[in-house]
């Protein structure tokens, strides 16, 4: 696993990362004692870029990390993200906030729960369309300048934004979807990480999982699984997209590789600037994610695995249509 420097702010962080939201929500039953094994064996295999949230739980996945980071704080390079506000009697319900005096509430509430003194990577998850982007980096710096967070970062952003955040006070990342089955950040975002000299975070590069190859019907996922009701996975999208997936489980046979594998291994070669957070629940599959890093892939493999998106579109929007908005802010 090699170390390397995320961004131009003097950040290192792991060529791989684990995105830690699954472990809380969204795909399933939760076991924290299990997710905590993971996160330890996250860090014997080099992966020592966490991932988590406020909003992710809510708040119980920060805790949770905080509790394997116990003993292990200064190998880790910590990020997690404000911005997302879920109602704490319909956590369904969500509202974004970007005011700075939230930001300043936001981060002291993350620090205790993480139970450390500094983040390292501190994200706005999403734009808050009311508040001018220029108060919200703002409050960002301020937090940097008092020693609270040692970077700034931003997700789901245009680049006219992110030429606004980065004007106001050097932006060290940028996190958006981006995977073989969701390909947005190529029309501009991700030009604009490499031109300003920023790193680009990837999450669900496995799309959600689907690209791992074990989801063969909707009933296999869990009745609380948040794919149930995501466009993606349902009806005739769900098959269109499973022979997608079957065509890439061939080309990764082929190369005597897992499909995740080839997923994850096509992410990264895009550029030494990006590092893919991948999030998974069980041992076996971070140890597979981190075989990923053994998989080379020649200008024929890239130029096959393209070909088969470029000629099978993707079905569906990576959301459900109220979540859209949100997007590209």
């Amino acid at each position: 696993m090699k170390t390397r420097a995320l961004g131009s702010q003097g950040i290192q962080a792991s060529q791989l990362g684990i995105g830690c939201m699954g472990m809380s929500e969204f795909y399933g039953a939760a076991d924290d004692a299990e997710s905590i094994k993971v996160l330890h064996r996250a860090l014997e295999l080099g992966i020592t870029f966490w991932d988590t949230a406020d909003v992710y739980g809510p708040l119980k996945n920060e805790i949770l990390v905080g509790k394997a980071l116990k003993g292990h704080r200064n190998k880790i390079t910590l990020a997690t993200k404000f911005g997302i506000v879920r109602n704490p009697e319909n956590p369904e319900q969500r509202s974004l906030n970007g005011k700075p005096e939230y930001v300043n509430s936001a981060c002291e509430a993350s620090l205790k729960r993480l139970d450390v003194d500094v983040i390292d990577l501190y994200y706005m998850h999403r734009r808050d369309r009311s508040t001018p982007i220029e108060e919200t980096v703002g409050a960002m710096g301020r937090l940097v300048e008092q020693g609270k967070i040692r970077s700034i970062g931003l997700s789901e952003v245009s680049p006219e934004t992110l030429r606004k955040a980065h004007a106001t006070f050097p932006v060290t990342a940028v996190q958006s979807e981006y995977s073989l089955w969701t390909r947005d950040p190529e029309a501009e975002i991700l030009q604009t990480c490499k031109e300003l000299g920023l790193a680009f975070v990837p999450y669900s590069p496995l799309g959600r999982g689907f690209l791992a190859g074990q989801l063969n019907k909707f009933e296999d996922f869990a009745a609380d699984d948040y794919r149930r009701f995501s466009p993606r996975f349902q009806g005739e999208n769900f098959d269109k997209n499973l022979a997608l997936v079957k065509k890439v489980e061939d080309i990764a046979t082929n190369k005597g590789c897992t499909p995740s594998q080839l997923a994850l291994a096509w992410v990264m070669s895009q550029g030494e600037y990006i590092f893919p957070i991948p999030g998974t629940k069980r041992i076996k599959y971070l140890e597979e994610n981190a075989g990923a890093l053994n998989v080379h892939l020649s200008d024929a493999d890239l130029a096959a695995i393209d070909l088969v998106f470029a000629n099978n579109p993707v079905s569906g929007n990576r959301y459900h249509e109220s979540m859209m908005g949100s997007l590209n802010g």
